[in-house]
């Protein structure tokens, strides 16, 4: 087993949406993944799938959020919740930027590919994220039977009840 692993970007995201709007995701934000001459090719097909999965690296993240391995689910006080009403789990739990390792997923619908430029709708990417792979959302992803935490269900209650 190897200590570290190398990534070289295939693209970068462009956005002129500001850090809070995607923070907040914000719906309607467009973004074009532009994907680098040397790996156009690799588009080929792409543009007769609906969703893609983008995944990135976190270029932006601030030192204390790099290696932390518990947190909080901050994404929820966009909600409406208040952080104190928020529980510590472990960062594997959630959809969070806090990670050991600064990689991003996002799945977005694909709106149009035009050469090496992807533009999508709804990714949670700042101006200039380095992208890594793409990959196409298939049916076989679709999970019909799945369950959530009791504490998450629990605060999304509450945000119904505010």
């Amino acid at each position: 087993m190897t200590d570290e692993v190398l990534l070289k970007p295939i693209g970068v995201v462009h956005t002129i949406a500001e850090p809070d709007e995607i923070r907040k995701r914000t719906p309607g934000i467009e973004s074009v993944v532009e994907i680098f001459p040397e790996y156009q090719d690799g588009l080929d097909g792409v543009e007769e799938f609906s969703h893609i999965f983008v995944l990135g690296y976190f270029h932006n993240l601030r030192p204390e959020q790099v290696g932390p391995l518990r947190v909080k689910p901050r994404g929820l006080l966009r909600l409406g919740l208040k952080l104190e009403d928020l529980p510590t789990v472990g960062v594997f739990a959630l959809d969070s930027p806090t990670r050991p390792n600064s990689i991003g997923l996002s799945l977005v619908p694909l709106i149009r590919r035009q050469g090496n430029k992807l533009t999508v709708s709804g990714l949670d990417y700042f101006d200039g994220t380095p992208v890594l792979d793409l990959k196409p959302y298939q049916s076989s992803y679709r999970v019909e039977d799945y369950k959530i935490p009791e504490w998450h269900t629990k605060l999304l209650e509450k945000v119904r009840r505010i």
